[in-house]
């Protein structure tokens, strides 16, 4: 069967939003799929947010709680946004790949490698999502 981004996106929401886990790994899939769909229109409230999002979750072992809770820090300096340049390659996992895993523990460690994947491919972008995280979260 063959689904639209959309489609795929709505059915690996359904399972992390249904899923058990306290940590909310919900926000890491949000996170990934802005980044590796953004383009030109994407607003760069959103880039900004995915993008470390992504940070602190792959580098500095942030739940989706936690990203959350950095969002809503970030969210009193929206103002000051930095640029983001968007790489032409966005990662060589995409959630196709994501949801071919089987639900569980090998679909979550999927995801896991998603964000890894996206972030990853962001890289030109990393001093300046660093240096906002740690200007307002830390």
């Amino acid at each position: 069967m063959t689904f639209l981004p959309d489609e795929q996106y709505n059915e690996l929401a359904f399972y992390t939003l249904a899923h058990p886990d306290p940590n909310f790994i919900h926000q890491h899939i949000v996170d990934a799929f802005t980044a590796q769909n953004a383009d030109e229109q994407t607003k760069p409230i959103g880039m900004v947010f995915s993008l470390a999002g992504l940070y602190l979750y792959i580098e500095k072992g942030f739940t989706g709680r936690q990203v959350q809770q950095a969002h809503m820090k970030m969210a009193k300096h929206k103002n000051n946004l930095p640029s983001i340049q968007l790489p032409a390659e966005r990662g060589n996992i995409t959630i196709s790949d994501v949801l071919m895993a089987p639900a569980g523990g090998e679909r979550d460690h999927m995801i896991y490698k998603w964000c890894e994947a996206v972030w990853s491919a962001f890289q030109n972008n990393r001093d300046v999502i660093i240096s906002l995280t740690q200007s307002i979260i830390q």
